[in-house]
């Protein structure tokens, strides 16, 4: 994806003086599990490190304390849980309550795929005005429910890897491999959704328009990377970008981010917290190469 020289957008325009927190997005994350509390931090953590004024996370109550630890600068919400530690039914009045005040929901990293959090995440869509950020088990959680979506009045970005697009349409990862740009396009068509066909040469398309990505390396194909992306893309949706321009150039800053850990640190060793510690660097970059706005 060449640069325009007229990209505009959250990342790419300087902060006024007189400016606030509120200014730059209020982003609802609900992520994690017992097993899996990594993605909620690496989530959170990515929307700040976009450029979000107010990052607040709904987690189960197990792994509240990891969290709360971990991320000084995102306001950390335990939620009821499971037995297994993820996300309750029970949980969906207090989400309700915090997405009221969000300009943009990140859901689905690391959640698990327990049935009472599916249920959760089902009603919890279905309760959504703001813009939608879908990813990993969320993805997970709505296949086989895809008639769910035209009961939705949110606009979504749907972030899967060739796995989760696999489960979502019920075919093997190879068919989707076989012809990536084809699926991801009728997919967003038929379901009027923003699609993310996650992998090399990451395809990015709201049906109509279609954009391949030219940034990253395989150094990024680790545990973590996409979960990354994801706040990526939430904060870019909270800070004013339209849901496809978000996913567009997120998808953009998070490769450029991935380029410039794979320079200093080589592709091997990688992994997902190098790519968010080089966001802000990413932003920097890219924000010299286009028109300040």
């Amino acid at each position: 994806m060449a640069l325009r020289r007229d990209v505009g957008g959250a990342f790419a325009r300087r902060r006024l003086l007189e400016s606030h927190k509120g200014d730059y997005g209020r982003v609802l994350v609900v992520a994690g599990c017992r097993r899996y509390s990594g993605a909620a931090y690496l989530t959170s953590q990515a929307a700040l490190r976009t450029g979000s004024g107010l990052v607040t996370l709904a987690v189960p109550e197990p792994i509240y304390g990891i969290l709360a630890v971990k991320l000084t600068e995102v306001i950390v919400v335990p939620a009821p849980a499971t037995s297994a530690g993820s996300l309750d039914m029970a949980a969906v009045t207090l989400v309700r309550t915090l997405l009221s005040s969000a300009d943009v929901l990140a859901i689905g990293p690391g959640l698990s795929t327990h049935a009472r959090t599916g249920r959760m995440l089902r009603s919890l869509l279905l309760s959504a005005r703001c813009p939608v950020v879908l990813d990993a088990d969320g993805i997970n959680l709505v296949a086989g429910h895809l008639s769910l979506m035209r009961r939705v009045s949110a606009s979504w970005v749907l972030t899967p890897h060739p796995g989760e697009m696999a489960r979502l349409l019920g075919v093997s990862p190879d068919t989707v491999q076989a012809d990536r740009r084809r699926v991801a396009v009728d997919f967003a068509k038929r379901h009027g959704a923003v699609v993310v066909l996650k992998g090399y040469h990451t395809v990015v398309t709201d049906g109509r328009r279609v954009v391949v990505n030219s940034t990253g390396n395989p150094g990024m194909a680790t545990g973590g990377s996409g979960d990354v992306l994801t706040g990526v893309i939430a904060s870019l949706i909270g800070q004013g970008l339209p849901p496809f321009e978000a996913a567009r150039w997120g998808v953009y800053l998070h490769g450029v981010a991935g380029d410039a850990a794979a320079r200093e640190l080589g592709e091997s060793g990688l992994i997902a917290s190098d790519i968010l510690d080089k966001i802000p660097l990413a932003m920097q970059r890219v924000r010299r190469r286009s028109v300040v706005r």
